[in-house]
């Protein structure tokens, strides 16, 4: 397939970049190639490639920033996305959107399907809803993956960040109740370019294997780093407030991804230690 990558330069983005490489013809853009939110701009990146599929991968992230520069927020995860569909429904061609579990209001302590109800609490969450609205409306050329608690190689995300005040620290507080599903940026990419070669149109939900909570996951991260895991200490999310609500459980249930064949995703251990391994290997 020929693959166009938006975001091409984020952590989700240079993942796609790599898996897709090894099978199809890719190009990746970025905001240096145009703001998608710009009438004219999506739709001619479009016909400049002339995609079999398009990965939008492109997003406004800052959950918390999302909540004060509302309209750039908008702009970015509705705005664009509106813009990229009209688009590629115009040059015939496919678009997977990443979508967010926190379209999700987090009281299921069972997680959610791809069919449950959305409820977001937080204007970021309400912004990416927006978007999958957009793309949900394609009909079949239209495939909205939801994924959760993003890591891989970048310069930004919890496992560095835990790595990081662990040396600076003796103990941490990490909250113990808020629950989901830690996903590796590699193995999402692979699953992504999976639902854009043999998905149907929809919503699927695309995370490691596994759950646990953010303090579970802390720990984890430090005994993989040589840090006694008991220097994590758990606490409520009252105990750090943020701009944003969070969801207390973050799930996200998986049945469509089974349903086209989709192979199994490693559990979230096991990605974590790959991402270590790749620590290890000075890349």
């Amino acid at each position: 397939m020929r693959i166009l990558v938006t975001g091409a330069a984020g952590m989700l983005g240079r993942a796609l970049m790599d898996a897709a490489a090894e099978n199809h013809l890719v190009a990746g853009v970025d905001l240096p190639d145009g703001n998608l939110a710009e009438p004219g701009v999506a739709a001619g990146l479009v016909d400049r490639h002339r995609p079999d599929q398009v990965v939008h991968a492109a997003a406004f992230t800052d959950v918390d920033g999302a909540e004060t520069s509302r309209d750039e927020a908008r702009s970015a995860n509705a705005d664009a996305t509106g813009l990229l569909a009209a688009a590629c429904a115009g040059a015939g061609c496919g678009l997977v959107y990443v979508s967010t579990d926190y379209v999700f209001p987090g009281t299921a302590a069972e997680g959610y399907a791809e069919e449950d109800p959305r409820d977001p609490v937080n204007h970021y969450g309400r912004t990416k809803a927006m978007g999958e609205d957009h793309v949900l409306a394609m009909g079949e050329a239209g495939k909205v993956v939801r994924t959760s608690w993003l890591f891989g190689p970048g310069p930004r995300n919890f496992v560095l960040t835990i790595r990081r005040l662990l040396a600076d620290r003796p103990t941490l507080k990490v909250v113990d109740d808020q629950t989901g599903c830690p996903t590796y940026a590699p193995d999402l990419a692979r699953v992504l370019l999976y639902v854009a070669q043999h998905g149907a149109g929809g919503a699927y939900h695309a995370t490691n294997r596994g759950t646990c909570t953010w303090w579970g996951f802390a720990r984890e991260i430090a005994r993989l780093s040589g840090a006694d895991p008991d220097r994590i200490e758990p606490c409520a999310s009252t105990e750090y407030p943020t701009a944003a609500r969070r969801p207390a459980c973050s799930i996200l249930r998986s049945s469509r991804l089974e349903q086209i064949g989709c192979p199994e995703r490693p559990a979230w251990q096991d990605a974590l230690k790959r991402y270590f391994s790749w620590f290890d290997a000075g890349e």
